[in-house]
């Protein structure tokens, strides 16, 4: 978890140049107007003058020291520190009344939110207060009341700044690990749907060559042949993914839906649409069908599977539909939950429901652009 601490030191570490207490230290110096007033006399008793100006200085020194550290206890510094000013103003009165400005520049420091500028015109209306009843001239009071706002003020603007733009770095780099991660989790989606879908029919085939290698050993020997092609394109397939596509299209999902659902021993019909869509819809539909019937080949035990497409005002909706025994329409697959994911992000919907006279249905409704971009 990042501190407040850590807000300011990560930048240093990398060494970035941001506001620090040093760059605040200088501002120490306006207590050398009461020790001239005291130094000439101006400022009695001087048991009591020097003890103050010396806790002015040395609280504003650790009131900006906390604001970077600790901020929980430059508050109790800078409360402290504005009683031994204000004090020492009404009290002393003379150059006194500078120490409001170095008690402003404290505030700016220290002080984070809305209440800032509160308690600056607070601090003014104080020194107008003061200067009033030491019979200082308008044009010196109006120009501390100016002083003291703008001192104050102009230390918080840069410490926000500085902060909003450590805010906006950090934030940009967990936009930079949120996108890795999204990019992990399409990649082994990707990867689980090409290789569950191949592997799916592999093991098919398989099954096929061990029933015919004793009654037919031509039709083992195509099935086997069928499962090295299967094999090569499933390693192209998988080097495509790595480049980052995601798909084969829909044409070419239908053909190898036909070829592993006729290998299963499933019948096949398919109906599909003369529409032509874009190739971001092209693609996402081919997963479907590629999703849709490695479920009907694994967990079916269907005779039969329909494949429908149609254009609903719109929308291109895919039905898969087999006519197994009845299924639970749970849906929570690894493939389904990667194209439920892949369909919402391109405004999609995805459906499983169990019809009361048996099987599966998968439907799928994705928005389409035409090819020739109408």
């Amino acid at each position: 978890m990042t501190t407040e601490r850590g807000t300011w030191l990560d930048p240093l570490r990398e060494g970035e140049r941001g506001p620090d207490a040093k760059g605040m230290y200088m501002w120490v110096a306006v207590t050398a107007a009461p020790v001239w007033d005291i130094a000439h006399g101006r400022s009695h008793p001087l048991w009591l003058a020097w003890p103050a100006a010396l806790a002015a200085a040395g609280l504003y020194v650790a009131t900006t020291h906390f604001a970077f550290t600790d901020r929980r206890r430059a508050l109790p510094a800078l409360g402290l520190l504005a009683v031994v000013v204000l004090a020492s103003m009404i009290g002393f009165a003379g150059n006194w009344l500078y120490l409001v400005m170095m008690l402003a520049v404290a505030t700016g420091t220290a002080v984070r939110g809305r209440i800032l500028p509160v308690i600056l015109i607070a601090e003014c209306v104080a020194a107008l207060v003061v200067a009033v009843r030491a019979d200082a001239s308008l044009t010196g009071v109006l120009s501390m009341i100016w002083g003291t706002f703008t001192a104050g003020l102009i230390p918080a603007i840069i410490i926000r700044l500085w902060e909003a733009i450590h805010e906006l770095k950090a934030t940009r780099e967990e936009l930079a690990r949120t996108a890795v991660t999204e990019e992990r989790l399409r990649f082994s989606r990707d990867l689980h749907d090409l290789l569950g879908h191949t592997l799916s029919i592999m093991v098919v085939k398989a099954e096929a060559v061990r029933r015919l290698t004793r009654v037919d050993a031509d039709a083992a020997a195509e099935q086997a042949s069928d499962i090295e092609q299967i094999g090569r394109q499933a390693l192209t397939e998988v080097r495509a993914a790595v480049t980052g596509y995601r798909g084969r299209g829909l044409t070419a999902e239908l053909d190898s839906a036909r070829a592993a659902l006729a290998d299963a021993g499933i019948k096949v019909t398919v109906r599909t649409s003369s529409v032509r869509p874009g190739p971001e819809a092209d693609a996402l539909l081919g997963w479907a069908v590629r999703e849709g019937v490695t479920n009907v080949v694994r967990h079916s035990h269907a005779s039969a599977c329909e494949i429908g497409l149609r254009d609903d005002d719109g929308l291109l909706v895919l039905e898969i539909r087999d006519d197994g025994p009845p299924q639970q329409a749970h849906g929570h697959g690894n493939g389904l939950i990667g194209l439920r994911e892949r369909v919402r992000a391109a405004s999609g919907t995805v459906e499983t429901t169990a019809p009361p006279d048996g099987g599966f249905l998968l439907r799928v409704a994705v928005p389409y652009a035409r090819e020739d971009g109408q």
